[in-house]
């Protein structure tokens, strides 16, 4: 990638020292013949972040002067458990930092390593997972590293709650808690599962967004497109609302691969990633220090399986 700083930004707001934000790219896509072109997402992504106006107009904030650093991509992509574990190694580099740590896929399995590392730094984390794919599945072609197995571990080790589902083997079913699984179908009919999902959210909450959750008429280029999907401004109010009642630690937007003649939903997913951050640092002055709040890091928390023993 050429992309020297996230969105074109000065200098002065890209330099890891004073930015309070990171955001790593991982442009890997694994073996799935449905998810090719997935490795070219976030490129596309960087490339239209460069495009649109940053500054935000409902929150009337320009987000980038908070600081964001645009980590070195992580390109261990050899096999999918190779890039996991150099995916959790960068992202708990910079949680150790006290830096808001943010990832751009790439497909889903990239987050299994992120999760991973948030669940090891933050006490009772909750993964909110936003998508159309349940991806509970324990192993998948012989392996627990798949994209259709992304949220598993965090199904075991983590309070889980799912949002927009509209898409799952039955398999998974066994898997599932049916009480923190919001279905695209009873949600279009339902206007309290905003409160109701956040209502179940411990503090600290990891965000997980597969770009496939957008209903199609406004994302089309993703690996696997579902009817039925959100809608851009109930997107916004749920997130706004997720921001403004929890302590949002970090988050990854996966599942975009690019259309070569049409860069919309390129352009709505750097988007949406500049709302997000906008969302998490409206009330935050420039000069104020970041605080991530991250304890125990040397705690297994949540009963997380994985060691973390290694030095970063």
């Amino acid at each position: 990638m050429d992309n020297k700083t996230y969105a074109g930004i000065p200098e002065e707001f890209s330099k890891l020292e004073q930015s309070k934000i990171v955001l790593i790219p991982v442009p890997y896509e694994g073996t799935s013949p449905f998810g090719k072109g997935a490795k070219k997402g976030p490129e596309a992504f960087l490339n239209a972040s460069e495009n649109i106006t940053i500054y935000d107009v409902e929150t009337d904030t320009e987000v980038y002067q908070q600081g964001v650093f645009l980590a070195d991509s992580v390109l261990e992509t050899a096999s999918a458990d190779v890039m996991v574990n150099a995916v959790h190694q960068s992202a708990k580099k910079y949680i150790k930092k006290n830096k808001f740590v943010t990832l751009i896929g790439g497909n889903h399995a990239i987050s299994i390593g992120a999760i991973r590392a948030f669940n090891e730094c933050f006490n009772s984390l909750t993964v909110l997972h936003i998508d159309a794919h349940a991806n509970l599945l324990k192993t998948y072609q012989g392996t627990s590293l798949h994209q259709k197995c992304a949220l598993y571990e965090a199904s075991q080790n983590t309070n889980l709650i799912q949002v927009g589902i509209r898409s799952m083997n039955i398999m998974e079913k066994t898997v599932v808690d049916e009480e923190k699984i919001y279905f695209a179908h009873d949600m279009a009919v339902d206007d309290t599962w905003m409160d109701s999902a956040i209502d179940q959210m411990t503090d600290n909450v990891y965000v997980t967004f597969d770009l496939s959750a957008l209903d199609i008429s406004i994302m089309t280029s993703v690996a696997n497109p579902e009817p039925g999907g959100l809608f851009w401004y109930e997107t916004l109010e749920f997130l706004n609302k997720l921001f403004q009642e929890k302590n949002v630690v970090g988050f990854d937007l996966v599942g975009l691969c690019p259309n070569s003649s049409n860069a919309s939903s390129d352009f709505l997913a750097a988007r949406l990633y500049n709302k997000m951050l906008s969302y998490k640092f409206v009330e935050e002055n420039i000069d104020d220090d970041y605080d991530n709040s991250h304890e125990g890091i040397n705690q297994k928390n949540n009963n997380s399986k994985f060691d973390d023993d290694e030095e970063y």
